[in-house]
Parts: structure tokens; C-alpha cells; sequence
């Protein structure tokens, strides 16, 4: 069933893997799969619930702070908690730590937006019963949480009692021991209003810094033979208490609306409550049937069917779903590392959105890859604020970690200094154009941020012997810190830079009047955009001429290389075991760097230096991050290394489903996911979007008999189907096109299928 994800572990260790994988979200809200009712004593949990970019501001504790660090950073928050409910069965807590289970299966229905839990539970003292617990988070009512449970004795039970509690006393999750995580201030809320107004349980929340406000508004409902109902208020949180027989079956409904000041104002409160007097006209069923008609139009293009491997199908399904979950849909938002499914990365967005995120929703959802760059516009002045801190008098530098603009990473050498996500980010706006054609959207933003970004590319790098080269920089490779010219690096502030000129050129033949307002705005002169394209059109990107390859910096060749093979198994990742100077003195790679530049930009090098540099360069990868395999998959297709390809395919499709870098109870990794996705479709279909339109090279990996998938470019809607013996193309949606099938032009008329071998 591989739009049904199914679990039956009751260990301690998979409870949390699966707190992860059973999360529940819808881009603004997201809701950990804790169990309702809690563990026993003495179990680890990671009880969560956030809301996208709502966070506090906590300070960052140096030893020695120099010029331009950061003196705080920004932490998303675990918010009020409307998932407790208690079951008592004749005075008996229900547990599945007690007594005996003898059925329990949990269900995430990716197909019809809802996670499920089938209980058979026999007390310690005898009493027998079925429970089922239903649960969403709304994609119709993005505040909207909630939670259906319908109880079923088998045996006689005289009695049940129903505590739901809404709890404002919350905090996040440390772990001092991983550096990926938060290791201090878990507690950022102070609860600043608890009251019970018509039956509406209201708990307001307040964070320490940033003075932004949460507000969740909860309301309950029986449907049970001569029940009676009870409250209870407290400082901080809020339980109702009901009472009833328990001779019939009890269905128990819980809807719980959250709001905060980013989005709804001041009034959060009033806002919380219309939200949910208007969710109360529907019943638990009625919202289902919501998130169905939701997910059938998101599957109707999203969806990657595969034939011949159900581990895969139901993998690539899996990240397909919590992409969508994680994923921001207003500008205030965007995705951060690990979503809205853990605290891992503290909610921090980084590159991973433009590189590995964003391309899935560009190709099939674009409304939503505008709102992410819509975003990234929003931070814009806060990038020019930063890139003015780090000495450079014009341009725009934006941060390595954020929420709202400001830098939060504390370690520059793999922070700040990678100054190559201003350069990433600037990629994904050319990307959107390229798939969009929007002439409009170029000229209100992505026309300042790339000349914004253009002007640090200038300002950062210098000419020597006739070549533009950039210093003291980090590449994505985090083994490797602060070197001069990271090919990586140079390569994309070269696309950038020319990009940015060439964008100026289409203004002032387009729309003058345009590039006359955006000119005077920012002080921009025709002599400074001809430094560009001549910074661009010189830009010095390192080649070995001995083994044939691009050198991944100035001084990484003539490093000594790390033995990986002799290396103990219990000392990857490299990053927890060895200090990071050990690891800059080394050719040893975290993830890939220039492999990844040679996918993004391949018309830069010819084939056979690509193909050196892929074999050189995997060699010494530990693919220690996990935004690494996937790159190296799609490389491998391209190169015709078809097994290769498959096997790092693999370790991406399923790494939070196996658990494979033992940190899933953190959080999902976001950027894997989309990598997933990268893989099959750049990979393996072999996409390229370009100026000179769309291609594509497909051949199916040997344990596949066929693969479907859907596009959306410039206003159409394609179809792609591979299998052994054709591949076959339709326009669905839109005007006939012309694409390129294996390096040659192929036309398409719109409705009409046309078959190539």
C-alpha cells in the first residue's frame, strides 16, 4: 500500500523515529505524531507542535565575539499543546505501556491527509477495548488541529472518563551532545491568558524576546449515553473532563485553532474563535473529505508513479507528502531544514530550499515556488543590512541560517562564509523565470535581487593576472572552510553575475521606465553592471590540467587525502568525531561540491571534465550530509553510470523511513526529500531547464519497468512516460512545444501523445 504508511513499534527509540515520520502539517502549522495520552514513565519524547517562522530570539554565547558575528539567533518554538487526552476505563488510565496490547497499528494516509491509530487493548485489570484515533492538520483551514477518537468496550466497563487538556507550559527539545541541534534555552514561552468563554478553551502564549504572540483556541464534543462534563482551569493550560457509561460506543471529537501575531494581529484571539465557530459547521467527516479533494489535486500533478520497486514508490510518495506538509504557502514563511516536523536545525532556513526544495514545486506546483522567493524579496533589505557588516559596501548577502533575515549561524567557516547561497538563491529565481516566462514577476523582484546580489559578487571578489576571483569563502563542502576560489562558488557567482547584466539589457529594451524607477532606487550605473558582465565574463573557475578535473579550490589537490576505507565505522559522521581543523587539512568531502556545480551549471565544463571530476571526487565523499547522495545519483546518470545511480538514489529515497543518519526523531530531512524527487526526474528522466527550453534524456533504472510523471512549464502541463521499449510525451494542458529528447528537437502538439524510442 504505497500511499499508506504503517507502524507498529511500541520501543522507545522508534517512538521517536516515528513521532517524525507520523507528523502531520500544511506549510503554516505542524503537529508531531506524539500519542495522544503520552508514554510511560521514563520514555524519551519529543512532543511538538509549531508554527512556521514563529520563533524567539536568544543569544549566541561566544568566548571571543569579533566584528560581524552574530549576537543572536532566531529558534522556532514548540507551541501550545492541544493533543493531550487522557482515557480512564473505570478509573484505569489507558496505556500501551500496560497491560496487554493485542492489536496496535498507526497509519499515515498520504492520500487522503490524516493519520490514524487502531488500538485492541486489554487493562491490567481485565477491561477490554477498542479505541480509534483519527487526527489532521487542515489544508482547507490552515489553523485548524484535529483529533477524533471513537471507544468501543468489548468487555463490561461501567465507566470512561475523557481529560482533554490545552497547555500552555511548554518548552523545546536539547540535546547538548549533537550539534545539529538546540543544546539550551528550551523555555521561550511565558502563557500570558488561560480562560473558558462559551465552552471555548482559550490559552494565549507570549515568547521572552520577540514579544510574538500564540493563541490557541480549543473546543470538545461527546456523542455518549448520559454523559456528564466538567473544567478545569489552571495558570497555564485548561481540561475538560468528561464523564460517561461506557455500555455503548463514545465518539469524542477535538478541534483545536491556532493563530500568532505574524500573520493575524493583535486580535489572535478573536480571530482564533471566528476560525473556529466557522470549523465547528463541519463535522470531523466533512474535513476528510476536505483534505482528500486538497491531495487529489496536489497528486494529480505531483505524483511520481514507479512500477517494479514498492520500497521506492512508497518513498518517493512519502517525501512527496511531507514536503507538501512542511512547505510555507504565505510570504511570511518558507521551508525550513526539517519542516514543521521536529526542532532539529532550531526551524532555520538555509540553502536547502533553493537547491533541493524549491525545483519540485517550480516544476509542479509554481504558485507555491513563488511564495518561497516571494520570502527570500521579504529578507531582502536584512540581506543588504548583513552584506554591509561583512565590509561590503553595496549588495546583498543572505544569511547562511535564518528565520526573518537575520543571521543566526554562530560557526562562520561553515556559516556565513558561504557566501554562495546569495548566488543559490539568485539560481532560483532565473530557474522560476526559465519555467515561468513571468516578465512581470522579473521586473518587481527578481530583477533587484539579482543586481542586489550581483553587487557582492563585485564587491567580493578582485581581478589577478586577467581573472576575477573570489577569496576566503566556504563552498557547500563543510569539510573544507574558508579557501579561495571554491569552484562551486566562483562558477555560480559567475551565473549570477551575467544573469544580473543580462536582466538589466531585457529592461532597457522592454521596459525603460522600469529600469529608470529600479536604477535611481538603487544608485545603479551602466558602468557598474558592465563590471559584471566583465567580473562574469573572467571569472576564474580552478582546472587541473594533471588529473583533468575542476580543483575544488585553489588548495584542496595538494592537501593529503583522508582513507576512508580504513576509517572505523563508528567514527562517521566525520563532523561529531573530529575536530574541524583535523577535517579543513584533508581531501575529505561531506557532501558533494564541485559535482554539484557541474549538475547546476554543466554547460560550463565539456563531458570528459565532468566525468573526471565525478570519478576524482567521489573517491573521498562520506556523503556525511545528507543533501549529498542524491547529487551524485543524478551525476551518475548522466555520466551513464546506471548502477551507481540506482544505489545513491537508494540511500536517498528511504533515509527518514530506515532511519539511515539515526537523527529522523529530529526531524525529516527536507532537503533529501526534494533531493528524491531531483533524482528520479533530473536524474534519471534526465531534465534540464535552460534558456533554450526544456530536455530531457530518460532511461529507467533495470529494477524499474516503468515511470510517469508531470511537469508544469510555461503555462502547460506535460506528461512524461518512460517504459523498456519508448518513452512517450503529452501536452495535457496548454499549447504545443518543442523539447529536446535526447539531444534531439522534438514537437509536441497539445492533446496528442507522441512515442520515441
Amino acid at each position: 500500500m504505497t500511499w499508506k504508511l504503517t507502524k507498529f513499534e511500541l520501543d522507545n527509540q522508534n517512538l521517536l523515529v516515528n513521532e517524525s515520520l507520523l507528523s502531520l502539517g500544511n506549510g503554516y502549522l505542524g503537529i508531531r505524531g506524539n500519542f495522544e495520552e503520552g508514554y510511560k514513565e521514563g520514555y524519551k519524547s519529543i512532543r511538538g507542535a509549531y508554527i512556521n517562522a514563529f520563533h524567539d530570539e536568544t543569544d549566541i554565547t561566544y568566548g571571543e565575539k569579533l566584528y560581524g558575528f552574530p549576537g543572536t539567533q532566531q529558534k522556532i518554538l514548540n507551541v501550545i499543546d492541544a493533543q493531550t487526552i487522557r482515557i480512564y476505563l473505570d478509573g484505569e488510565l489507558f496505556s500501551l505501556f500496560e497491560g496487554e496490547v493485542l492489536f496496535c497499528e498507526r497509519n499515515l494516509h498520504m492520500d487522503r491527509g490524516f493519520a490514524e491509530r487502531i488500538v485492541h487493548w486489554i487493562s491490567p485489570q481485565g477491561k477490554e477495548v477498542k479505541i480509534h484515533f483519527k487526527r489532521l492538520v487542515s489544508f482547507a483551514t490552515r489553523e485548524l488541529f484535529a483529533i477524533d477518537i471513537k471507544v468501543e468496550a468489548v468487555t463490561p466497563i461501567e465507566q470512561v472518563k475523557i481529560v482533554s487538556t490545552v497547555n500552555g507550559d511548554v518548552s523545546n527539545f536539547v540535546d547538548k551532545e549533537d550539534p545539529r541541534l538546540a543544546s539550551g534555552h528550551a523555555k521561550r514561552l511565558h502563557v500570558t491568558e488561560v480562560r473558558q468563554e462559551n465552552r471555548f478553551n482559550i490559552v494565549k502564549d507570549t515568547t521572552y524576546v520577540t514579544s510574538l504572540e500564540v493563541a490557541c483556541v480549543s473546543t470538545s464534543s461527546i456523542e455518549a449515553e448520559n454523559h456528564t462534563y466538567d473544567s478545569n482551569l489552571t495558570n497555564s493550560r485548561i481540561e475538560e473532563v468528561y464523564v460517561c457509561a461506557g455500555k455503548e460506543p463514545i465518539h469524542f471529537t477535538k478541534f483545536s485553532v491556532y493563530t500568532d501575531t505574524l500573520r493575524h494581529g493583535k486580535n489572535l484571539v478573536e480571530e482564533a474563535v471566528n476560525i473556529l465557530q466557522q470549523a465547528q459547521t463541519k463535522t470531523f467527516e466533512m474535513l476528510l473529505a476536505e483534505q482528500k479533494s486538497y491531495l487529489d489535486n496536489y497528486w494529480e500533478i505531483a505524483d511520481v508513479a514507479i512500477e517494479g520497486d514498492e520500497r521506492v514508490q512508497e518513498g518517493i510518495r512519502f517525501n512527496l507528502y511531507q514536503l507538501l506538509q512542511s512547505v510555507g504557502k504565505d510570504p511570511a514563511s518558507n521551508i525550513s531544514a526539517k519542516g514543521l516536523s521536529g526542532e532539529g536545525y532550531e526551524g532555520h532556513y538555509f540553502w536547502d530550499t533553493e537547491i533541493y526544495i524549491f525545483p519540485v514545486f517550480l516544476m509542479t506546483n509554481p504558485e507555491i515556488a513563488k511564495n518561497l522567493l516571494l520570502h527570500r524579496y521579504s529578507i531582502l533589505d536584512s540581506a543588504r543590512k548583513r552584506a554591509k557588516e561583512m565590509g561590503h559596501e553595496k549588495g546583498a548577502l543572505f544569511p547562511w541560517r535564518t528565520i526573518t533575515g537575520s543571521e543566526s549561524s554562530a560557526f562562520f567557516p561553515a556559516g556565513t562564509a558561504q557566501y554562495h547561497i546569495s548566488a543559490d538563491i539568485a539560481y532560483s529565481y532565473i530557474q522560476y523565470y526559465l519555467a515561468t516566462k513571468d516578465e512581470e514577476f522579473m521586473k518587481d523582484y527578481m530583477a533587484e535581487v539579482l543586481f542586489e546580489t550581483a553587487r557582492l559578487w563585485a564587491d567580493a571578489g578582485h581581478m589577478h593576472n586577467g581573472e576575477f576571483r573570489i577569496d576566503s569563502v566556504t563552498g557547500p563542502d563543510e569539510y573544507t572552510c574558508i579557501v579561495n576560489n571554491n569552484y562551486y562558488t566562483n562558477a555560480m557567482a559567475k551565473h549570477n553575475l551575467l544573469w544580473a547584466a543580462k536582466v538589466y539589457e531585457f529592461l532597457k529594451k522592454a521596459d525603460s521606465d522600469r529600469l529608470h524607477q529600479l536604477a535611481s532606487q538603487l544608485e545603479l550605473t551602466e558602468t557598474e553592471v558592465g563590471i559584471w558582465q566583465s567580473a562574469g565574463a573572467s571569472m576564474y573557475l580552478p582546472y587541473d590540467e594533471t588529473l583533468g578535473i575542476n580543483a575544488q579550490d585553489d588548495s584542496f589537490l595538494r592537501k593529503a587525502r583522508w582513507d576512508l576505507k580504513n576509517t572505523p565505522t563508528d567514527k562517521f559522521p566525520l563532523l561529531l568525531n573530529y575536530h574541524p581543523l583535523t577535517l579543513y587539512r584533508y581531501q575529505v568531502l561531506k557532501q558533494a561540491d564541485t559535482v554539484l556545480a557541474h549538475f547546476l551549471l554543466e554547460d560550463e565544463q565539456d563531458f570528459q571534465t565532468i566525468k573526471n571530476s565525478y570519478d576524482y571526487y567521489e573517491q573521498i565523499t562520506t556523503h556525511d550530509s545528507s543533501l549529498s547522495s542524491c547529487v551524485h545519483s543524478i551525476m551518475a546518470s548522466k555520466l551513464g553510470y546506471q548502477e551507481k545511480a540506482y544505489d545513491y538514489f537508494n540511500e536517498t529515497a528511504r533515509l527518514d523511513l530506515e532511519n539511515t543518519h539515526k537523527n529522523t526523531k529530529d526531524g525529516l530531512h527536507m532537503a533529501n526529500m526534494g533531493g528524491t524527487w531531483l533524482g528520479i526526474v533530473y536524474g534519471f528522466a534526465g531534465l534540464r531547464l535552460k534558456e533554450s527550453g526544456l530536455s530531457l534524456a530518460p532511461a529507467l533504472p533495470a529494477e524499474w519497468t516503468s515511470l510517469e510523471f508531470r511537469l508544469r512549464y510555461q503555462g502547460r502541463l506535460l506528461k512524461i512516460h518512460k517504459n523498456r521499449e519508448a518513452t512517450t510525451y503529452m501536452v495535457v494542458e496548454g499549447e504545443g512545444l518543442t523539447i529536446t529528447h535526447n539531444g534531439k528537437a522534438l514537437d509536441l502538439e497539445s492533446g496528442q501523445e507522441v512515442k520515441v524510442q
